[in-house]
């Protein structure tokens, strides 16, 4: 028998999972081929949700119904896969060429180890050795094109073109700090798994767990089209560029956000201006319940908020990202404290969102 949590007004009724987010960040789930992931999303979530489905696509569609008939429909959304590879030419011996499957910067490749195929065959990324290289070569990027996945010749039958690749890096926690391969957005759907288990009183909550966000927001359009919300939230990680600059004495104002800041709200992105009347509900909530928050400077990249907000006839969105530094690479680092402010602030939503939200004027 499962046990539901019911809020208090003032609230902080959830520790944020670390052992779930570790199974989710070692689990292989690179865009297209999430199944992994899902298994674990399917298992934890069912027990907690009235409805729990999979489209067409391979989003996990999960809803907790209100007490009463036309209840605001409330969508969270937290996408479930990851970047990585994809095998694409062998060349025999246990070499094969590749693509990345979403952003990924070629000059964090070279010597990367990997994972490889269903059943996870090491792998390494080789390219030509510092001692063969010119000087020229040493200041540009490599091009994927001359680099190779090496599995050995005795691996060679164990994977094939068309296998999904992906970093071999392993979650570990310290102290208050995180690291693994796929925080992005690991942190988002263990979130939004905590958060299911959240009694959701008079509001019938929506809950996306999406694919295939990293290479087109593709998921999330056909999810949002499923549930016709009232209004989302997108859970998402955002990359935290708080490092010192080289020179001492300037100040890095291009940071976009800051580890140990608390939530960042997204004010606009290149997909996504947000709806302001959110972003004020979200700030009120924050504010008055003296949780800490930041905002995410305004500029490139985007999450599921660029598909969902232009659903239908519109879906009002806002996207809220727990910071995290080194995104799109073989290891990310996340804090404890941001992560359990954000659940806490999504917490605050389930008590305190209402029509009144949005009736009111935009500006």
């Amino acid at each position: 028998m499962t046990t539901q949590r019911s809020l208090g007004r003032k609230t902080v009724v959830s520790k944020v999972p670390v052992k779930l987010l570790e199974q989710l960040c070692n689990a292989v789930g690179v865009s297209g081929n999430e199944d992994e992931v899902r298994r674990i999303v399917i298992e934890q979530v069912k027990p907690y949700v009235d409805e729990c489905t999979v489209d067409a696509l391979g989003n996990v569609l999960a809803v907790k119904h209100a007490k009463k008939k036309g209840a605001l429909r409330v969508m969270f959304a937290a996408h479930m896969d990851e970047v990585g590879f994809m095998l694409v030419q062998d060349d025999g011996e246990g070499l094969f060429a590749f693509e990345p499957v979403g952003g990924i910067d070629p000059r964090q490749l070279i010597a990367k180890p990997l994972l490889v195929g269903k059943d996870r065959v090491e792998g390494v990324i080789g390219g030509k050795p510092i001692h063969l290289t010119k000087p020229e070569e040493r200041r540009n990027a490599p091009q994927v094109s001359s680099l190779r996945i090496d599995v050995s010749p005795g691996s060679a039958g164990k994977v094939k073109v068309g296998d999904y690749a992906t970093f071999a890096t392993r979650f570990h926690r310290a102290g208050d700090s995180l690291f693994g391969k796929a925080l992005d957005d690991r942190l988002g759907v263990a979130t939004l798994l905590e958060l299911a288990r959240v009694n959701p009183g008079d509001l019938e909550v929506l809950f996306a767990f999406t694919v295939q966000e990293e290479i087109g927001l593709r998921g999330a359009r056909v999810a949002a089209f499923d549930f016709a919300p009232d209004m989302a939230f997108v859970i998402d990680s955002t990359p935290a560029f708080d490092l010192p600059l080289p020179d001492e004495d300037s100040e890095n104002v291009q940071y976009n956000c800051r580890l140990g800041a608390g939530p960042a709200i997204y004010l606009a992105d290149a997909g996504t201006i947000s709806d302001p009347r959110l972003i004020r509900f979200l700030v009120q909530l924050a504010s008055e319940n003296k949780i800490p928050y930041q905002f995410r400077q305004p500029g490139g990249g985007g999450t599921d908020a660029g598909a969902i907000h232009l659903t239908g006839a519109g879906v009002p969105s806002v996207s809220i990202s727990i910071p995290g530094r080194f995104a799109h690479s073989p290891v990310l680092h996340a804090r404890v404290q941001d992560w359990q402010n954000t659940l806490d602030l999504l917490q605050l939503i389930l008590i305190h969102a209402d029509r009144s939200i949005l009736a009111v004027d935009r500006s």
